[in-house]
């Protein structure tokens, strides 16, 4: 099949090259505003360039892969689905939930499939979480912890644009709860702070965020997030439950360093990057968006699944502001 990537800045050129390296995927066609851009990575791996997502779609493609800015999204959605061409699309949907909405509203009777991309519902560590969860290994949940700390911060514009940590960082682990438990989000208590890089507080952000979450069965989710963690890239879950407890990225690459004699372990070298941690769990999030576009399964990751995370976004971002607690069904009907 031909796929077209829209954006090669650096997730649309690593979706290249894993793209590129797919049995299922015969050739690729490139465009980015940044002709430089769009040229790099058709030298690099054989792909045509489009000048425009016009061009691109007019071109013949099978599927497209939106990897540009967060404000292009909802425009590129609508473009795919108006051509009848599957769409898969980095999150977010839109730049605000209420957006979001907008599009789901304009493409819902489309017939088109949009799988929107949380990769870590491709990681096997949290496939195997769910299929316990749901399998009752644990009994019922009582405690669950989702962890995501970054080395570094990403740069001041990107901060500036990011619409804030809860909507940018935290909406992974927002979303994996909800996947792995199989539970609705029902209310929040979000608390944060600035311990770093001076242009976060600027922008009226936070670089350390603790939020939590109440699900609809009672149990609690406790989620923690930074952009400052210098040992490295870590991303963990801990699911415990009346008769079991497991653990997501307990591995020899997990960023932390036990202190008690003896131990030794972890004992690689961390995580130093979300490409890393994540490299196999996006070759599988892809693989399987070329099974949407054959129209061998649905997607396994919707704009209503996209929605429910960023509403819980929405509410700890408010929850943050005004220093209270929140529901998901306050910031969605305030929409």
């Amino acid at each position: 099949m031909r796929i077209g990537i829209l954006g090669l800045g650096r997730i649309g050129a690593f979706h290249a090259e894993t793209l590129s390296g797919l049995d299922a995927v015969e050739s690729l066609v490139v465009a980015d505003p940044f002709a430089d851009a769009a040229k790099a990575a058709a030298e690099r791996f054989g792909a045509e360039v489009a000048d425009s997502p016009e061009a691109m779609l007019a071109a013949g493609v099978d599927g497209i892969v939106v990897a540009a800015a967060t404000d292009a999204h909802p425009g590129l959605i609508l473009a795919g689905v108006g051509a009848g061409v599957p769409v898969f699309c980095e999150k977010p949907v839109a730049r605000t939930t209420a957006e979001g909405v907008e599009v789901l509203r304009a493409v819902r009777d489309g017939g088109v499939p949009i799988q929107i991309g949380y990769n870590r519902r491709f990681d096997a560590g949290f496939a195997a979480a769910r299929a316990a969860v749901l399998g009752g290994e644990l009994g019922p949940l009582h405690t669950v912890r989702s962890t995501t700390l970054d080395p570094a911060p990403p740069p001041a514009a990107y901060i500036a644009a990011s619409g804030g940590i809860f909507r940018d960082c935290s909406v992974h682990d927002f979303d994996i709860i909800r996947w792995v438990t199989g539970r609705e989000v029902r209310e929040v208590y979000a608390v944060g702070g600035n311990r770093g890089a001076g242009y976060i507080a600027e922008a009226g952000d936070a670089d350390t965020t603790g939020a939590l979450l109440t699900l609809d069965d009672g149990t609690i989710a406790v989620v923690s997030n930074s952009r400052h963690n210098g040992l490295g890239y870590d991303v963990r879950m801990e699911l415990h439950g009346f008769r079991d407890s497991i653990a997501v990225g307990l591995e020899d690459k997990l960023p932390l360093r036990s202190v008690e004699p003896g131990v030794g372990f972890p004992a690689g070298t961390p995580h130093d990057f979300f490409m890393d941690r994540f490299a196999d769990a996006y070759r599988a999030e892809l693989t399987a968006f070329t099974e949407v576009v054959a129209g061998t399964r649905p997607s396994p990751c919707t704009i209503e699944d996209a929605l429910e995370a960023g509403w819980i976004a929405e509410a700890a971002t408010l929850s943050l502001a005004e220093h209270r607690p929140v529901t998901v069904a306050e910031v969605r009907e305030g929409a």
